[in-house]
């Protein structure tokens, strides 16, 4: 444990360092209102209250302060790493004006909704304790949003390899775990588990419709569409949904039609773009199929057990001779080729030899003469002791 300690607070430091005004403020606030909750009770005057949000209290600037109160330390970690996280991933592709205002709009967004469901909860049950003993306060709103927003930027990445676990499935996760920790017991109030909903769903709605960038406003991608946070067997169903939702929030004026824009002009085909879809985005993705395709076909090269080339370079020259060789009249074979002559040797030993077996030829076929007899033997040399 001594070893890793100063291993994990120098790369603390490191990403602490890198990070902008805005990240290094809100860390700080984390830590001052964690180290102020050991004499005051933050979470009272500073985190969401249902019963004092509403009327007739109006303690509304609770909804841009509970996202920094902490009581543990655990949850101090947490909240700044969250805040770190953010700041190391989104503030490169954002700016830390678009970090701040993702970071308002998620906390007051998960405050308000909370403390309304709250509110909702007491008209349908007369329990004050929904309305005073509830605390909405932590990180648990802005990690909602910050996975959802992970999600859409860089949601192919692999978080863990066994079992393989891509990082779009973590907001689902993330909200799994945390309701089995509230049916534990583990977790003493579902303030969390309401903050991180609310917070990841106020985060979808932004970045889907309202995000301001270069592209336009928002990201009506399909990867990123409210279906692709559920399993495979539930996207239809939801998908369907989610539409109905979208065009009753469409005819209220709430959110925006999609739109699509055909590019006639193009020089190869008509193209279709979507409002909020990012070139880059589609880049990185073929890279990452291109990448995969490769290793595939690498794995698939070395399996593979390839002939030698020389032994078919071999085999083509015997067939090519086979095929080329052609017959003498009267079933003699050509003359040798260069590399298949050998010295011709005339003796006068060789000559009357040849001469008896001419004779001999003739003879036997009646006195035909035999064509052999008009062709030099080319015979090996004798060898000399």
């Amino acid at each position: 444990m001594n070893h890793y300690l100063p291993v994990a607070r120098q790369h603390f430091l490191a990403a602490f360092a890198s990070t902008s005004v805005v990240v290094k403020t809100l860390s700080a606030v984390v830590v001052l209102l964690y180290l102020l909750s050991w004499a005051v009770d933050t979470p009272y005057s500073l985190g969401v209250t249902p019963g004092y949000l509403f009327p007739p209290n109006f303690w509304v600037w609770t909804l841009v302060t509970h996202g920094v109160v902490e009581q543990h330390i655990w949850a101090m970690v947490a909240n700044v790493g969250t805040v770190l996280a953010s700041g190391r991933l989104l503030e490169p592709l954002w700016g830390a004006l678009e970090l701040l205002i993702f970071f308002t709009v998620v906390n007051v967004s998960a405050g308000l909704l909370a403390g309304l469901s709250y509110l909702l909860t007491y008209v349908a049950t007369f329990d004050l304790d929904f309305l005073f003993a509830v605390r909405v306060h932590g990180a648990a709103g802005f990690l909602g949003g910050v996975l959802v927003a992970l999600k859409q930027t860089m949601g192919d990445t692999t978080v863990l390899r066994v079992p393989q676990v891509r990082l779009k499935a973590a907001p689902a996760l993330a909200l799994l775990l945390l309701a089995l920790l509230r049916l534990s017991g583990l977790l003493n109030s579902s303030a969390p588990l309401a903050a991180y909903s609310y917070g990841a769903l106020s985060g979808w709605v932004y970045l889907r419709f309202y995000q301001r960038h270069s592209r336009g406003r928002g990201d009506m991608s399909d990867h990123f569409a409210f279906a692709s946070f559920f399993p495979e067997a539930l996207q239809p169903a939801v998908g369907l949904l989610a539409g109905l939702v979208h065009l009753a929030l469409v005819k209220m004026k709430v959110c925006r039609k999609m739109v699509k824009r055909y590019d006639v002009g193009a020089p190869s085909s008509i193209t279709i773009s979507l409002p909020g879809t990012d070139p880059q985005d589609a880049e990185r993705r073929r890279q990452l199929a291109l990448k995969a395709l490769n290793e595939r076909l690498k794995r698939v090269e070395d399996q593979s057990v390839w002939p030698s080339m020389d032994d078919e370079e071999d085999d083509d020259e015997d067939e090519v001779r086979t095929d080329t060789q052609l017959l003498l009249p009267g079933g003699l074979e050509p003359f040798p080729t260069p590399k298949q002559a050998v010295a011709p040797v005339v003796t006068s030993q060789s000559s009357t030899s040849s001469s008896s077996m001419s004779q001999s030829g003739a003879s036997s076929t009646g006195g035909a003469q035999h064509p052999e007899s008009s062709i030099i033997c080319f015979e090996d040399a004798p060898s000399r002791s």
